[in-house]
């Protein structure tokens, strides 16, 4: 390495020297209190079990549902501590990780599955203002950026697409003078500003206030209560928890990346572990560096994409590129750190923002997310339909998870809906296979395309199987 590419290297370590390995988000005075572990035996009518943004959602709407139905959420660590206190704030009205994937799966549900994005994103945002949710929600929009020639090509012609089909709405397509006018980088070359499908917000404040909003709604909440087993107990199920025991009618599982209590479920999903950055906040005349006066989300084009934001504070969370698949799919508290992945993403964010040079970074931490081979969610039920489960959210889970819970309650009900009717719904992805082969295919997957994106994004013969198949590898 030259020794001025070695003194830039060291310039961008010496960001992280202060960077405190945890959530940002959860690192704040005002977290709440945990509500107090169960001790006894429960009955209720509906047990909820996980209580992040899938179980949080799933009893409020129960409730809002029916008044009277009694619920009972239980949370094995603290609401919120997990992915949902831990992503990018990222809140998309896409229910199929981004219309590309959903138009290449469900061609003949788009239209439908976009209508009823747009009308749960309108609802996540009318419950922000009904329960007086402090979340820091703004309705920003996002900006998919192209920083390389081939994916302002691509961004262009995926816009006219769109278009053509009818699915374009609030998109709107930016050259390199346009994009740069938002935000300021030398390495944007275009964008795509998608104005209302996106609202940024402040993931750990909106877990807790959905657990304020749940427990006035008359939901018991027990935190440090893992779930350990499921099992038939007379006309309903029954939980075992490590002190006491739950007896419900139903039971709605939203446990997400960790192992489901429904054993066959497992093996649709594995973990993939993100990074994640967050700075101290900007100066003004720093924040006026980069423009930025609209304050929409961002994120990059390529395979190995980054995701950036700016929050209430004006700092800018600056995640993603790495996804790590640990062999054998644990899930183990100590890959949440990782510090060969927050010196790259570091040099990236002073790539991306050379007149920021000197920023440091405060917080970097990571997490998992409950990736399936079809990148969104899948519902399922079982114990004869007294058992409902959503799962495979795969990073867009912000926004869409609200929309799970009203599924899981649909398929609870026996009714049919028109969500029960699609068919993202009623089929399933396809299972990942045993190891060694999952973590095999994973790897070279992961190397396909990062080589795509060195040449100009040209898809390998494996890239090209894996999108026949309707497989592959994302965060």
């Amino acid at each position: 390495m030259a020794p001025s590419a070695m003194n830039q290297r060291n310039t961008w370590i010496r960001s992280l020297s202060e960077a405190q390995p945890l959530p940002y988000w959860l690192d704040d005075p005002g977290r709440p209190r945990p509500e107090p572990a169960l001790t006894t035996s429960e009955t209720c009518d509906l047990l909820v079990v996980g209580g992040g943004y899938s179980g949080l959602w799933t009893a409020l709407i129960a409730k809002e549902r029916d008044p009277q139905r009694d619920v009972v959420l239980v949370e094995g660590r603290e609401v919120g501590w997990a992915a949902s206190g831990r992503n990018g704030g990222f809140c998309a009205a896409s229910l199929t990780h981004g219309l590309p994937n959903g138009l290449a799966r469900w061609p003949d549900e788009i239209h439908k599955l976009q209508e009823l994005g747009a009308r749960n994103l309108d609802a996540i945002e009318a419950a922000v203002a009904r329960y007086s949710l402090d979340c820091d929600f703004e309705r920003t929009g996002e900006i998919d950026v192209a920083t390389e020639p081939y994916q302002a090509a691509e961004l262009r012609g995926w816009h006219e697409e769109t278009a053509r089909r009818g699915l374009a709405g609030d998109v709107e397509f930016l050259d390199a003078e346009a994009v740069r006018e938002q935000v300021n980088s030398p390495t944007f070359q275009a964008g795509l500003w998608d104005r209302r499908g996106v609202a940024m917000l402040h993931p750990a404040k909106l877990a807790w206030g959905l657990k304020r909003a749940c427990v006035e709604l008359g939901v018991r909440v027990y935190e440090h209560t893992p779930a350990l087993t499921l099992k038939p107990y007379g006309a309903g199920m029954a939980v075992r928890t490590p002190y006491g025991r739950v007896r419900a009618r139903q039971v709605a599982l939203g446990t997400n990346i960790f192992p489901n209590l429904v054993r066959r479920v497992r093996s649709y999903t594995v973990p993939v572990y993100d990074y994640a950055l967050m700075t101290e906040p900007l100066s003004a005349e720093q924040l006026a560096s980069i423009g930025w006066k609209n304050r929409q989300g961002l994120g990059d084009s390529a395979n190995q994409f980054h995701y950036f934001r700016l929050s209430a504070d004006n700092r800018i969370l600056w995640g993603g590129y790495d996804a790590i698949y640990p062999y054998g799919g644990r899930v183990r508290a100590e890959y949440d750190d990782r510090p060969e992945t927050y010196a790259k993403l570091a040099g990236h964010f002073f790539a991306c923002f050379p007149q920021l040079e000197g920023v440091r970074f405060t917080h970097a931490w990571g997490g998992a997310i409950d990736t399936c081979s079809r990148f969104s969610a899948f519902f399922g039920t079982a114990h004869q339909r007294k058992v409902v489960y959503a799962a495979g959210y795969t990073g867009l889970g912000v926004g869409a998870t609200r929309f799970g819970a009203e599924v899981m309650l649909d398929l609870l009900s026996g009714e049919r809906t028109e969500r029960t009717e699609l068919e993202m719904v009623r089929k399933k992805p396809l299972p990942f296979p045993p190891e060694p082969f999952a973590w095999t295919g994973i790897a070279l997957t992961k190397w396909s395309l990062a080589r795509a994106d060195a040449q100009g994004g040209r898809r390998n013969l494996w890239l090209r199987t894996m999108d026949r198949l309707g497989l592959g590898f994302d965060s």
